[in-house]
């Protein structure tokens, strides 16, 4: 293929390559960290394999960026870990965490391939794809093997296929009906990034050093713990299993790994996605009690995002991302 890469990146690109590198810088932050306390040989190794690539991306986004004479960002650097920092969580949760955000990373990558037009744009989201697939098979095939990956819920099928009746989508009063797979299976994977969630914002509220971000992130505990109680009363309700939590797998280490600025990154990565993914089951559910639930949380969950923005923007941690002209200031020079 002929890589005709004369035009310039288009806003669309620069956005993907900026919040790569951001995301990245910080992942790459907490594999070092992880990497210093893990034992598990196999859960090393593939977090020794989560490292390269991600320490491969950030070269790669730097050529594109300084090709375009565009600054490079910020991100996170090594001041923003203390590798030597005792250990905060046991190694099966270092793994639960790593497939949890392989799920953001399949996400992200597919949408950035989407929205990029340059071919060596597309051609680099394409291998990103491709390698962030096989690490999610590689992570899923330990979790199994370890017996740290619940699986979700078992239905049986009926005999012939069914066509639903007008009671189909009630569920404010009466009976409810059963929930359907395509609910089921949005419900499961938002409580497995909400667990994680749980037992992040427990840990990172333990080591933080700055009161205010200290009591933020009790509050996201709070508003966690507090969703994982709301969709498990819709499994419950289903006689459904649903996923462990992660909180025992955080030590008592009250020493932080991470500088503030990083924790307050992750936790509004991780609020910004769920806003994302609770948008997803809402617009997938057909019973109404679960639809008005997913609303509700989202506006939660964006207030405890903006807030938590706020709090950066306050401390001088929030690092601009690019923005168009602003044409009416430059008229006024």
């Amino acid at each position: 293929m002929n890589l005709n890469t004369t035009a310039k990146l288009t806003s669309t690109e620069i956005a993907a390559l900026w919040t790569q590198y951001m995301n990245d810088t910080m992942s790459i932050c907490f594999g070092k960290y992880a990497l210093e306390i893990i034992e598990d040989p196999e859960i090393k190794n593939i977090y020794k394999t989560a490292l390269n690539l991600s320490e491969k991306h950030v070269v790669k986004i730097k050529e594109f960026l300084l090709k375009e004479k565009f600054p490079i960002p910020y991100g996170f650097t090594e001041q923003d870990v203390n590798t030597k920092a005792p250990r905060l969580f046991l190694d099966g949760l270092f793994l639960n965490y790593l497939l949890v955000m392989i799920y953001h990373g399949m996400t992200g990558y597919s949408i950035s391939l989407q929205v990029s037009s340059r071919v060596d744009i597309r051609e680099y989201y394409t291998e990103c794809n491709y390698e962030t697939i096989k690490l999610y098979n590689e992570v899923m095939e330990i979790a199994l093997s370890k017996g740290i990956y619940t699986r979700p819920p078992y239905i049986h099928s009926s005999e012939i296929p069914e066509m639903a009746d007008k009671k189909f989508l009630t569920g404010w009063l009466g009976k409810r009906r059963a929930l359907t797979a395509i609910e089921i299976s949005n419900i499961t994977f938002n409580m497995n990034k909400t667990y994680l969630s749980k037992a992040i914002s427990m840990a990172f509220a333990q080591v933080a050093n700055d009161e205010k971000v200290k009591r933020y992130l009790q509050r996201g505990l709070k508003l966690s713990t507090k969703i994982t109680e709301v969709f498990n009363s819709f499994f419950l309700e289903s006689n459904l299993n649903f996923p462990v939590s992660w909180e025992s797998m955080v030590t008592n280490s009250t020493t932080s790994p991470f500088s503030d600025k990083l924790i307050m990154f992750h936790i509004g990565f991780l609020s910004s996605a769920a806003v994302g993914f609770y948008g997803a089951g809402q617009a997938t559910c057909m019973r109404r009690d679960l639809s008005a639930q997913y609303l509700k949380l989202i506006g939660e969950q964006l207030l405890f995002s903006e807030d938590g923005a706020e709090l950066m923007l306050e401390r001088g941690w929030f690092e601009k991302p690019p923005m168009a002209e602003d044409r009416n200031a430059l008229m006024m020079k």
